[in-house]
């Protein structure tokens, strides 16, 4: 069977489990408020925590929108009873060594340094770290060294990609910082979320 085309803002990473149950509960609702899902992710180690990682279609994330993305979930979370017990729950930004989940995020993020994890093997290997050349038909563009080859553009199919995030870097650094700038000037309000900050709010 082929495999079904995604749209270039559709997510193409997938979660399981209670991960994948919380996510298809949540992405609607983020949507409704104009919010996209990156991640989310369950961890039932000590005290339990429901990561909910988002962002605005530009990228951007502030305090207030973390604020307000909980204020939403909370509710249906408990409604849904999803987690079995007291649990808390996390919203934040992807931060700048971000996950790329989107086939889109290889454009925005064209020119800076990833590092792509495929579920089977290509070429002898699995892991993949260079930097990314965008998006085209269905595959991710990187550009590796290659032994006895040198610098190479490979395209890597979507479908094969089980995770892919940017390296940080001081490029990617001044990168980050010059598009916070200019959310800023276009944004009056709340700046976007520092990386690594995040709202937790116990159930």
């Amino acid at each position: 069977m082929a495999e079904r085309a995604v749209a270039p803002c559709e997510r193409f990473v997938r979660e399981t489990g209670l991960a994948a149950a919380l996510a298809e509960l949540v992405e609607p609702v983020l949507e409704d408020l104009g919010f996209r899902l990156v991640r989310a992710k369950v961890d039932s180690r000590g005290e339990a925590t429901v990561q909910i990682m988002a962002e605005r279609p530009d990228g951007t994330i502030s305090v207030d929108d973390c604020e307000l993305i909980s204020r939403q979930l909370s509710p249906l979370l408990d409604v849904h009873d999803l987690m079995p017990d007291t649990y808390r729950l996390e919203i934040s930004s992807p931060g700048i060594d971000r996950l790329l989940v989107r086939a889109s995020d290889f454009d925005d993020w064209s020119g800076q340094e990833a590092k792509l994890e495929l579920s089977e093997l290509i070429g002898g290997r699995k892991r993949f770290r260079g930097q990314l050349h965008g998006y085209l038909d269905g595959e991710a563009l990187i550009e590796v060294e290659l032994p006895e080859v040198g610098a190479t553009i490979l395209g890597l199919p979507l479908n094969l990609i089980r995770e892919a995030k940017l390296v940080l870097t001081d490029e990617l650094i001044r990168e980050a910082l010059t598009r916070a700038k200019k959310q800023k000037r276009g944004d009056n309000a709340a700046g976007p979320v520092s990386p690594g900050d995040e709202l937790d709010l116990e159930d």
